[in-house]
């Protein structure tokens, strides 16, 4: 299973981006997609994920209303568009593959999510 996260850049504040997660060798709608980021000396969070069918997405309260998260299982692709960005949301940002569904987005030992598929992440910074 491979997935490779691409789309970062510098933006500034109150600007859009759009990432894109990209999947092979996997059966890509057998599985749901979360994303994450970690900032600078900060721990790895939680942002959105969306179910294997793309019907039910979830978002952390930080970025509800502000990112969204799309798929196009045809493409094995799926996107985080984000909006209104701040410079709070600068990070690396992460996509992962999971089995399950699962919106509380933990990643202590044994969460679903800490045992996904992960993919290398790509830069967000969000200065002036």
């Amino acid at each position: 299973v491979q997935l490779q996260a691409s789309g970062g850049g510098l933006v500034q504040p109150g600007g859009s981006l759009r990432l894109s997660c990209v999947g092979s060798g996997l059966t890509f709608d057998d599985y749901a997609i979360g994303w994450f980021r970690q900032a600078p000396g900060k721990e790895r969070e939680g942002v959105g994920c969306i179910s294997k069918s793309g019907s039910i997405t979830y978002y952390v309260d930080s970025v509800e209303d502000r990112f969204t998260i799309s798929r196009d299982n045809a493409k094995n692709t799926v996107y985080l568009q984000m909006d209104n960005l701040s410079p709070e949301d600068t990070a690396v940002y992460y996509c992962a593959a999971n089995p399950f569904f699962e919106v509380s987005l933990s990643l202590s030992d044994g969460s679903s999510w800490a045992s996904a598929s992960w993919g290398q992440g790509t830069l967000v910074t969000v200065s002036s």
